[in-house]
């Protein structure tokens, strides 16, 4: 999980996955205020885990003509995905 460059303090999950949500928010450090701002790799990671797949499922591999049990699939594996990257993006100090 990230920690802050400046004082080695480690991100909490829930707030780097808040500021997924909130248009790739920067994360100010809770203990001395430094703040950070996610990656381009960051960005590619969250995309690549949960938007990315959604949509191939969705538009290729979805084996259902029904199209509420596609979309509720899709979701669920948006949901699934959104899990992980709180784990693997990377976050730089903001100038």
């Amino acid at each position: 999980m990230q920690k802050c460059e400046n004082c080695k303090a480690q991100f909490s999950w829930s707030k780097i996955y808040k500021s997924f949500w909130w248009n790739y928010k920067p994360i100010k450090c809770s203990e001395c205020g430094t703040i950070h701002k996610i990656t381009i790799a960051g960005r590619f990671i969250f995309v690549s885990l949960t938007i990315l797949p959604m949509l191939i499922f969705g538009n290729f591999l979805s084996p259902f003509s029904n199209i509420i049990v596609t979309l509720g699939i899709a979701i669920f594996i948006l949901i699934i995905g959104s899990l992980f990257p709180p784990f693997l993006v990377t976050y730089k100090e903001s100038l």
